[in-house]
């Protein structure tokens, strides 16, 4: 089966772009100029508060944190809008990774010198500032991973081939992750067990009512999103587990594109397991974790066999150390995860309802100025007093290629976005294409940043574009 990586980048000549073109027809569209302002949106309203003045900002007060973006790229300030793949890191996360090679550099659990026990120490911690900033009850309820893949695959091949059984359901949505997808069709194949997908409904959100019919007594987990990482869609976790609690069903939560960017607690989500990657919060790559309840960790089997993960190791076998220490076999990713615990602190330090509520400002203002794109079709729910929406906005222009726009928008603005599936090749057919082009913001990003993406790159990169087909 071929398949395509998310988000190649193509280097292609200035102004010279290769088209796919439909064998039915070609359409010549003219391309208006436009812009939009924040005096566009309504004030007082609830999913679109006024733009605060640019000097106070959260993102012009974060900016100088990144030193990343203070850069040109192909001649122009570097616009990056690519966060729902990676954030970037600030300073204190970067001088928390050096002051760890060049302080105190060792292995952790294993020596008594004081490298190793600082490295230990400064380890640990990190598993606590995971747990406060989640609001788990315990810090034994945090495994570190390589991950959230690696997370979704340790409840997979850990509690999923210990607890499904033939004939099972396992309840998942059309627009989850493939990294939560494939693990489980892994598991249905080796245990019978059936996957049931639930529909999007009209306004392009996976339709929680659906969900919620769709529950019986052979369901034993669900798998689901927190936020979407193409519809921008926020899900109302709690109502979801509460339902599938009623039927017995265990609750698994992609929160990859929900903890970095809004308060959640797992305590009050009471979901049964909750995964997360550093990289997408400001932390280094390499590293995320697990969230799952203490008695649920304590019944599992070990993931991967080897040190660490054990208590006693005979000829004939071996018994094993309590969560978390029995699922992080190995040298663990130390200056990652202390990478990860000075990247909460710096969230942290920010306050994650400030941010939320920046980042709801800038997701209305994305939307609102996107939609004043001609021939565009945005993708998931409008924002409105009823329905918040992350600061992402998937979408497609008619008769342009998302690489193609993607492609311009860098090698001409220095607008960095992506293009592709966003490893979510079954959401895409569903909603009828192959592909799309992504803006995904943060915390650090201004409204400055959108109208560059908007105004004039949009309107000249489709008009380029289009005007580089060759007549019919």
């Amino acid at each position: 089966m071929m398949m395509t990586m998310e988000g190649v980048a193509v280097k292609l000549p200035s102004y010279s772009f290769p088209i796919i073109r439909s064998p039915a027809r070609c359409v010549t569209r003219n391309f208006r100029p436009f812009s939009i302002s924040a005096s566009t949106l309504k004030e007082g309203h609830p999913a679109a508060p006024s733009a605060p003045p640019a000097s106070l900002s959260l993102g012009h007060l974060t900016r100088p944190d990144f030193p990343i973006l203070h850069q040109e790229v192909n001649g122009s300030r570097l616009v990056y809008l690519d966060n729902a793949a990676t954030s970037q890191k600030p300073t204190a996360v970067i001088r928390a990774l050096q002051n760890y090679y060049e302080s105190y550099n060792s292995n952790v659990h294993r020596g008594i010198h004081y490298l190793s026990a600082r490295a230990t120490e400064e380890y640990e911690l990190a598993r606590k500032k995971v747990s406060n900033f989640i609001n788990a009850s315990d810090s034994r309820e945090i495994v570190f991973t390589r991950n959230a893949t690696e997370a979704i695959n340790l409840v997979a091949y850990t509690w999923g081939l210990q607890n499904i059984k033939p004939d099972d359901e396992i309840l998942l949505t059309v627009a989850e992750h493939h990294s939560a997808i494939v693990p489980w069709q892994l598991v249905a194949q080796k245990t019978g067990a059936v996957l049931k997908f639930v529909e999007l409904n009209g306004d392009e959100v996976p339709d929680v009512d659906n969900l919620k019919d769709m529950l019986s007594r052979k369901t034993k987990l669900v798998v689901v999103h927190h936020v979407s990482n193409v519809l921008g869609s926020v899900l109302p976790m709690k109502d979801i587990v509460v339902c599938a609690h009623d039927v017995g069903a265990k609750v698994l939560v992609d929160a990859c594109q929900s903890v970095p960017h809004m308060v959640v607690d797992v305590q009050n989500l009471n979901a049964d397991f909750l995964v997360a990657s550093s990289h997408k919060m400001c932390g280094p790559t390499g590293v995320g974790f697990l969230y799952g309840k203490s008695d649920l960790l304590s019944a599992m089997p070990p993931f991967l066999g080897g040190g660490e993960m054990i208590s006693d190791v005979f000829l004939d076998h071996s018994t094993y150390a309590e969560p978390p220490s029995r699922f992080e076999a190995g040298t663990p990713a130390i200056g990652e995860a202390i990478g990860l615990g000075a990247a909460i602190d710096y969230l942290s330090g920010l306050g994650m309802q400030k941010i939320h509520d920046y980042e709801i400002f800038l997701a209305k203002y994305l939307y609102d100025s996107l939609s004043s794109v001609p021939n565009i079709h945005i993708y998931g729910p409008a924002p409105s007093n009823h329905v918040s929406r992350a600061a992402l906005c998937s979408f497609n222009i008619n008769n342009i290629h998302p690489t193609d726009l993607a492609t311009y928008l860098d090698q001409q603005h220095g607008v960095a976005i992506r293009s592709g599936h966003h490893c979510a090749q079954p959401l895409h057919r569903h909603l009828g294409v192959s592909a799309s082009a992504r803006a995904s913001l943060h915390f650090y990003n201004t409204v400055e940043d959108i109208d560059d993406f908007i105004r004039p790159s949009m309107t000249q990169s489709a008009s380029l574009i289009l005007s580089s087909r060759e007549p019919c």
